[in-house]
């Protein structure tokens, strides 16, 4: 079995390459064939002779998304495949059934893949109820690139006399061991937040050749969907030469995330991949040339993995990090203590003025302008870059309170900084370019059409003084103090409600010792907050700690 949490594109590759393998093998290849009209089973079409004791490979693959449990249950005993590749909550859904049973005799191994990242997804659960499911005598393998604390307690709860095995790599001089091939080639640039995009466009025209694939990182899956309709009219590419720009995030559906990842993977022509971390590791993709992260990973050892996707199996790659001047260059050091340094970009040369970054903001701008739509999708994924920022585990280094909030502006093409806490002490305007919201558009006519009720319902509500009438459409406009409190105390009164019941849910369920225990912990408690009381209480008998009003 292998069990992949990412994402399911992971399972589907793994999956994809069985299938490709098992094709070699006839017994398998035979199994994999669908039924004849007569529902004939392909291994007795086959011409060559098969005793039932023929080693056969039937893999089935378990996504969450793309099948239902119920589909997953009827294939796994219509079939009874000896192989299963799934992802955990998937998988658990199956061994939970009543009509799946994992005898000792026919279980044998069970391989966990990525698994300190299966841990960090919040895994560690699912884990734990899969292995509890399964015989204890097994073989198991976990495979990771790198092993966190976290492995190490799945090890000891699942693992018998478990054995660890290092893979290293020394240099071409024979000297210390390295963590990156020597084709991929790890480098930075400095660059202000304006300064990005043009970079980046300048970085791939001064390549030598265009790159096969390109694997753009961002920090957030919104701001995936605000710069996949950006980038295209700022990424020309020399000579005229036509890419494709695909976005992968973890947010897409199953079924366009694998689409995506598919045409990416497959493409002849030049593609752009822009992604999460969710394609950060785990993936074999071909051909990759070029890995640039425009916003460095939240988590460190994110870095290298996302570096990895460029320079496999001796094809040279590059991989180049975009970080701002001033206190983020103390990244550089960072990684060098992380034994992952990284160069200054020297080759290609990447130069970018004053002039071009301003046509970028310019290029971004107008397309902004010209839908309210791509506005609103700039307004989120602003706020969960900067949400994201703030999470850094490298949180000495990147600081929001560092953060040029004007230029940054600028750099995503907005017209108008959202409202956040963290502007709350800047004193420059979020008005960026003096626009007037309300004849501000959008291009959709039933959108455009909803927005104009909206702001007439305010305008006639604003005439006839009705001012705590409710603005649609306005996100900004704050509900009245009295209406929050209201919704606040039956918010309260409901988990109090919940609360009883639960407790007298579990009351229930007790035996006559187990209730007498619980009520002399009560006791017990109630004894406590009586003293704490008395305590508190002032030399004149009344307690000095409430606030009784004014005299």
């Amino acid at each position: 079995m292998s069990l992949q949490g990412s994402i399911t594109e992971l399972a589907t590759q793994i999956h994809a390459v069985l299938l490709s393998l098992l094709a070699f093998h006839g017994p398998s290849a035979a199994s994999l064939k669908p039924p004849d009209e007569s529902g004939e089973d392909a291994v007795a079409q086959t011409a060559a002779p098969h005793t039932p004791s023929t080693l056969r490979v039937v893999p089935q693959l378990l996504l969450g998304g793309i099948t239902t449990p119920a589909q997953d249950l009827a294939n796994f005993l219509k079939r009874s495949p000896n192989l299963l590749i799934s992802t955990p909550g998937r998988l658990l859904e199956l061994l939970s059934s009543s009509h799946v049973h994992c005898p000792q005799s026919s279980f044998e191994v069970l391989v966990l893949d990525e698994a300190d990242r299966l841990l960090d997804l919040g895994f560690k659960e699912d884990l734990q109820k899969i292995l509890a499911r399964l015989p204890k005598q097994r073989r198991t393998g976990l495979f990771s690139a790198s092993v966190s604390e976290a492995v190490g307690e799945i090890i000891r709860v699942g693992l018998r006399n478990p054995v660890k095995i290092v893979v290293k790599v020394k240099g071409v001089d024979g000297g210390e061991d390295r963590r990156t091939p020597a084709s991929l080639q790890m480098s930075y640039l400095l660059t202000p937040p304006s300064h990005k995009i043009p970079a980046l466009s300048r970085l791939l025209a001064s390549l030598p050749s265009v790159p096969n694939k390109t694997i753009l990182y961002l920090s957030t899956c919104a701001a995936v969907d605000y710069f996949q309709h950006l980038i295209p009219s700022l990424l020309p590419l020399p000579d005229s030469q036509p890419f494709t720009l695909l976005p992968l995030h973890g947010k897409h559906p199953p079924q366009v995330r694998q689409k995506n990842f598919s045409r990416f993977v497959t493409a002849v022509e030049p593609a752009i991949l822009l992604t999460t971390d969710v394609a950060a590791r785990g993936l074999d993709i071909p051909q990759v040339d070029l890995v640039v992260q425009l916003d460095p990973p939240a988590d460190p050892k994110v870095f290298l993995h996302r570096c990895g996707r460029a320079g496999r199996a001796g094809r040279k790659g590059l991989s180049v990090i975009f970080l701002q001047p001033g206190r983020e260059e103390g990244y550089i050091p960072f990684l060098e203590v992380r034994k992952t340094p990284v160069t200054p970009l020297k080759t290609p040369t990447v130069l970018v003025s004053g002039a071009d970054a301003e046509a970028a903001t310019t290029t971004m701008r107008s397309l902004v302008l010209a839908d309210r739509a791509l506005h609103d999708k700039g307004q989120r994924a602003f706020v969960s870059w900067v949400k994201s920022y703030s999470k850094h585990q490298a949180s000495s280094i990147f600081r929001v309170a560092d953060l040029r909030w004007g230029e940054l502006g600028r750099a995503w093409g907005l017209v108008k900084l959202p409202r956040m806490p963290e502007l709350q002490g800047w004193d420059g305007s979020r008005d960026l370019v003096g626009l007037d919201m309300d004849k501000f558009a959008y291009k959709d006519k039933a959108r455009e059409k909803a927005r104009i009720a909206a702001l007439e319902e305010v305008r006639k509500s604003m005439e006839s003084g009705d001012v705590t009438a409710p603005r649609k459409n306005r996100k900004e406009q704050a509900s009245a103090w009295s209406d929050q409190a209201e919704k606040q105390a039956i918010r309260v009164a409901r988990r109090e409600k919940k609360r009883k019941r639960r407790q007298h849910e579990r009351l229930g369920r007790l035996t006559t010792a187990e209730r007498a225990e619980e009520e002399e912990l009560e006791g017990m408690i109630e004894e406590v907050k009586r003293r704490r009381l008395l305590a508190n209480k002032g030399a004149d008998g009344q307690d000095d700690d409430i606030f009784e009003g004014f005299d």
